[in-house]
């Protein structure tokens, strides 16, 4: 299992969760136990880049996004990939992180999309 956290910058779990999870700076992907695998750049269309945000998680192998929000078109598209998608208010991706592990993290209906994206 790979698990993504929309971050603002390259410092793991101790990183900083992004308010938006299509405009943060980086991807930051741990295993199931926590361990940090990688970090990577945004290099999507909202960067300034190709593809969507899911589409670059999914080329990295995720399988669970944990971020703060996201709209109605990214919470499909996570859904057509068979990416789970969790929303938790959290400072850092490992405060994300715990509240997954702890069962304490609800996973992301079409009741919990960003307001601005509503249609």
């Amino acid at each position: 299992m790979k698990i993504v956290i929309p971050t603002d910058g390259k410092k793991g779990i101790k990183e900083t969760v992004a308010e938006h999870f299509g405009r943060c700076n980086t991807y930051t992907f741990l295993d199931e136990n926590g361990k940090l695998i990688e970090v990577i750049d945004n290099t999507s269309e909202h960067m300034g880049g190709t593809g969507l945000p899911p589409e670059l998680m999914k080329q990295h192998g995720a399988n669970v996004l944990l971020c703060r929000g996201l709209g109605p078109r990214a919470l499909e598209l996570c859904r057509q990939f068979g990416i789970k998608v969790y929303v938790a208010d959290a400072k850092t991706a490992g405060e994300i992180f715990k509240l997954w592990k702890d069962n304490r993290i609800k996973q992301a209906s079409n009741n919990d999309v960003c307001e601005e994206h509503r249609g």
